[in-house]
């Protein structure tokens, strides 16, 4: 099983370590920064062996090459956006597979945030690493697909199994709280998640993990019924100040 270990990084990013204990083998997952990477991998005797990049984007790329210097780490990314992603080694798409020791993943394509974006499901061990595709209680914003992309990007993580724990790559829960709310007021779990995600973030905890049943039973972009309705909260979120 993937011992997952979660990296605060920047304003609100995370980046992850995947340790797989029997082989001793470690990927980073979309590494926006190496030292604290480096550090955490350090500390806890482990050799990071492989980068996972979910896009391009540079808060998920930029530590790639002193990862790679440090360490020889092997880059997979996405195959359609491979020329955007420093150092990459194997390009990858729906429905190729990468292991991190004796776990594996299913590369899913889920292009909306970015054209090329893909997630790694680790299914038997019900770990899931969207990138910035799904997040608590939101998805990513539609910077090159469409609103149409992301519902389909979406359904085909919802797929997955509801006790699935989620790895998103930023801390973004409370906005996405306060906006959650004013769709589905009368959303009781949605409340009540709400409150716990206050409380948590008073405290200096993460929101993340989460799991799939979580976001089935409260996130308003996954509940959205059609592609209209997405593209409707979407467009709300993009200017919420609340």
């Amino acid at each position: 099983m993937l011992e997952v270990v979660q990296i605060p990084v920047l304003t609100d990013n995370y980046v992850y370590l995947a340790h797989d204990a029997a082989t001793g083998e470690t990927a980073v997952i979309d590494p926006a920064v190496a030292d604290p990477v480096l550090a955490a991998a350090a500390a806890r005797g482990w050799t990071i062996t492989q980068i996972l990049n979910t896009h391009w984007h540079p808060d998920h790329v930029g530590g790639n090459a002193a990862i790679v210097a440090a360490t020889g780490a092997r880059v997979t990314g996405p195959r359609a956006e491979a020329a955007r992603i420093p150092h990459i080694g194997r390009a990858v798409a729906e429905p190729d597979t990468v292991s991190v020791g004796a776990s594996t993943a299913r590369v899913l394509d889920v292009g909306a945030h970015t054209a090329g974006h893909i997630a790694y499901a680790f299914e038997a061990d019900r770990v899931l690493f969207p990138g910035d595709t799904l997040f608590a209680l939101g998805c990513g914003r539609l910077f090159e697909g469409t609103a149409a992309d992301m519902h389909a990007a979406l359904a085909k993580l919802m797929a997955l199994a509801p006790e699935t724990q989620v790895f998103c790559a930023h801390e973004y829960t409370q906005s996405n709280a306060k906006f959650a709310v004013t769709v589905e007021p009368e959303n009781a779990a949605l409340k009540a998640r709400a409150v716990l995600i206050d409380a948590a973030r008073a405290a200096g905890l993460p929101t993340v993990p989460f799991t799939l049943a979580l976001e089935a039973a409260t996130n308003p972009f996954v509940r959205a019924a059609t592609i209209g309705e997405l593209a409707a909260r979407r467009a709300a979120k993009d200017v919420f100040r609340g």
